[in-house]
């Protein structure tokens, strides 16, 4: 079977509202056809990689390219798991998880959208919540980061809901205009300090070799 070959395709978050896995192809499919649909106001851009700016088709198309490039490109030392969400049924957006390095510096970074007609309904929170389990829970990290354009609100509420703290600012250009994007950090303890949504993790133990890490390391 393809898990026993892949192990990353049997692993499980799940939280009160949501399922976390690598998707199927026909997930993949949904995913692409929520980019296609659009993810934000035009009027915004809250991607330091525009490429939600794209036609539908190749937003669409450029989803699928992504999450397959990951998949061939992953190393025990450079990966980026992303994840789908799902919630009913249904795939509502995607969650990614990603190091350079994990074993020696156990510091992840997140990024993720959602379609928006599944916006606002506090699935983001969940979403993140979840590979944050993963990442200090499962797999031992010690620092997780993020950051998000000042006008991000959403983005930026989530972060300091699950305790992340300010860590500088970085400018950006951003549809050829200068924009101030705040850094975002959070530690061990602060994770356990601020942990609201219950996760249920399996699956991962045959996973740990991919993440760089020795069976029953995390």
């Amino acid at each position: 079977m393809l898990v026993d070959r892949w192990p990353l395709f049997g692993l499980r978050l799940r939280t009160p509202r949501l399922e976390l896995r690598l998707p199927t192809l026909d997930q993949l499919a949904e995913l692409a056809d929520l980019a296609a649909g659009g993810v934000h106001d035009a009027a915004v851009m809250p991607f330091t990689t525009e490429w939600s700016d794209a036609p539908p088709d190749e937003r669409a198309r450029g989803t699928l390219q992504w999450h397959w490039r990951s998949w061939s490109q992953w190393s025990p030392g450079n990966w980026t798991a992303d994840l789908v969400a799902v919630h009913d049924g249904a795939v509502v957006g995607t969650q990614g998880l990603g190091a350079h390095d994990f074993a020696v510096t156990r510091e992840v970074g997140t990024g993720s959208w959602l379609g928006r007609q599944f916006q606002g309904q506090g699935l983001g929170t969940q979403m993140r919540a979840a590979v944050l389990h993963l990442a200090f829970a499962g797999l031992g990290a010690q620092y997780a980061t993020s950051g998000a354009y000042t006008d991000n609100t959403a983005s930026l509420r989530v972060s300091r809901r699950l305790g992340y703290v300010e860590d500088g600012v970085a400018r950006h250009c951003r549809r050829g205009q200068p924009a101030t994007v705040v850094r975002l950090r959070l530690d061990r303890d602060g994770w356990a300090a601020h942990r609201t949504v219950p996760v249920e993790l399996t699956g991962l133990e045959p996973c740990l070799p991919l993440f760089g890490l020795d069976a029953g390391a995390g």
